[in-house]
């Protein structure tokens, strides 16, 4: 299992993040050493001081395509779930100042929990999926997929 991450998909996080709204989807890659299953912990890497998390909707892609147009994207995938991004945001403001790659900072061991999926076909409207995250009971981040860009 792979992920396919789009960065910079919420207007509203970008503006925070004071960066620009892109015209096209920033894709990075996250390998299957990030992901983290069953609920597992997170362990907060060493060589990060400044760790940030955002929670993310997750499309289960079912079926292999290539060159898909938007139209028929939704044919790809079957399931939606929850995770996490964990971001060395230190590393990877290092990374935006040369060009270089996000994966440092985003694909490293562990980067990447995830939750159970559910059919997609059992949401009412896939263009209007509450979701948020809590940490001891508190809401620190809440979204809708209205908000996406892309």
């Amino acid at each position: 299992m792979k992920i396919l991450a789009i960065g910079r998909n919420y207007a509203e996080h970008a503006k925070e993040l004071k960066n620009p709204l892109p015209s096209e989807p920033v894709v990075f890659m996250m390998p299957a050493t990030s992901i983290i299953n069953g609920n597992k912990p997170f362990y907060y890497p060493d060589f990060s001081r400044d760790i940030h998390y955002e929670v993310e909707l997750v499309l289960k892609v079912s079926k292999a395509g290539k060159n898909v147009d938007e139209k028929f994207a939704h044919r790809y995938y079957n399931q939606i779930g929850i995770g996490i991004d964990f971001t060395a945001r230190d590393l990877q403001k290092a990374a935006k100042e040369k060009g270089l790659p996000w994966e440092k900072a985003k694909a490293f061991d562990g980067s990447a929990p995830l939750g159970g999926f559910i059919d997609k076909d059992d949401f009412d409207d896939l263009n209007n999926i509450d979701f948020s995250l809590n940490i001891n009971g508190k809401t620190v981040q809440k979204g809708n997929s209205s908000d996406m860009i892309f």
